[in-house]
């Protein structure tokens, strides 16, 4: 008969089963091996720069009712597994007719070496290691020549702003042109500037302003301060004289408020290239996008950093894409944090998503290691997820895989 009575362990029998990590001096490694989400790098990052940035990056406009209404559409989708359909994994696409290893476009973000001095270079550089398509803002830190010459060979898109000054725009475009971008994302949807609250509590400017709040947090973030002290001053590189400017300032004196559908003809004499309208949001728009001849759309609400109470980007794609998908590429933004959500895009009509949000976590966390761990955090759920559906190729995922549940 077996003695099942407890005994004290042996330390012979205890050594096997100790496997400790090895010790890791860097903090940023020690940040980046601990996230394995989305969730998990944007906690981390909240640690790593000063509140003014992180509000920056994770905040909306108002009541910030539609930054929540988009996460709030992705936790609506239902997934219809099918089983026993092994084979070989294909997560590649083609996005605007070139090749992309995951629905996935890098999205525009401005202000982005305030987040870490690495800045665009190391976004871009992450994208294209990635075989992915990284888009530079108007309103980003790196001149777009610059980043060209920085990341040869990546598939660079540039987001331009319709200036209340057409020679500035224009000018831009000309730029983009020769530095070889290969397409324009027009950004429709900011006549004037959202009201976005915890920028005005912080009063953020580029570059920052040393105000006693902002310089107490700074100081629990000696790195952040370090590293913005010593390298090349923040600016807008792609705007004339010195780029130092607040974002109410930027949305007073550069947005036009009279922005409308000739601007779109204009841009369209004057780039020979594919042209993404962003910030689509309505079916009637969509399906003027198309009648003005654009090869893609963007359904997104900012990032619910524009109107607040907006539709949910998500909830508009169905009919978006059965209206006017065969007519144009559709991505869709705002909310997207997994790579189930770029699964369940996919399935619901898009091309491809853009993030923003999500790899700036990564950044701020981590510089281009953080990109990085950002992209491969959604490469790998996006890969469980279409295993776990029984989908073998991105381009095989259909609305019989997804669903959008009603109403909580």
């Amino acid at each position: 008969m077996l003695d099942m009575s407890p005994s004290l362990p042996r330390w012979r029998d205890l050594l096997p089963l100790l496997r400790p990590r090895p010790i890791e001096l860097s903090p940023v490694r020690r940040a980046l091996a601990r996230s394995h989400s989305i969730a998990d790098l944007r906690r981390e990052s909240l640690k790593r720069v000063p509140r003014a940035v992180f509000d920056y990056v994770d905040g909306g406009a108002d009541e910030e009712i539609s930054l929540r209404r988009n996460r709030n559409a992705f936790t609506r989708v239902e997934f219809t597994p099918s089983v026993l359909r092994g084979g070989q994994l294909d997560t590649t696409t083609t996005i605007l007719g070139k090749p992309a290893e995951l629905p996935l476009v890098l999205a525009p973000t401005g202000f982005t070496r305030m987040m870490h001095h690495a800045g665009e270079p190391a976004v871009a550089r992450a994208a294209a290691d990635a075989g992915l398509p990284y888009t530079l803002s108007t309103m980003g830190t790196t001149a777009p020549d610059a980043l060209a010459a920085e990341v040869p060979g990546a598939d660079l898109w540039f987001q331009l702003y319709v200036w209340r000054d057409r020679g500035l725009s224009k000018d831009l475009v000309d730029l983009v042109r020769q530095a070889g971008y290969r397409v324009l994302m027009l950004t429709v949807d900011t006549p004037v500037l959202g009201n976005r609250r915890r920028d005005l509590v912080h009063g953020l400017a580029l570059p920052p302003r040393l105000g006693l709040r902002a310089f107490l947090d700074g100081a629990m973030h000696p790195s952040w301060w370090w590293k913005l002290l010593t390298t090349e001053p923040l600016r807008f590189a792609a705007l004339t004289g010195d780029g130092s400017v607040g974002p109410v300032e930027l949305g007073n004196t550069l947005f036009d408020p009279t922005i409308s559908w000739d601007d779109v003809d204009w841009l369209r004499s004057q780039w020979s290239g594919p042209v993404v309208l962003k910030g689509i949001q309505s079916l009637a728009d969509a399906r003027r996008a198309a009648d003005a001849g654009v090869e893609a759309i963007a359904l997104s609400n900012h990032g619910g950093r524009q109107l607040d109470q907006a539709p949910a980007p998500l909830e508009l794609l169905p009919a978006v894409a059965d209206a006017v998908g065969d007519r144009l590429e559709v991505y869709v933004d705002s909310g997207v944090r997994t790579g189930a959500d770029l699964a369940a895009a996919v399935a619901l009509g898009a091309r491809a998503s853009l993030v923003g949000r999500a790899y700036l976590y990564g950044l701020m966390t981590g510089g281009g290691p953080g990109v990085v761990k950002a992209i491969d955090i959604l490469r790998g759920e996006l890969t469980r997820t279409l295993r776990l559906l029984g989908v073998n190729r991105v381009a095989d995922l259909t609305s019989e895989h997804a669903r959008l549940r009603g109403s909580a």
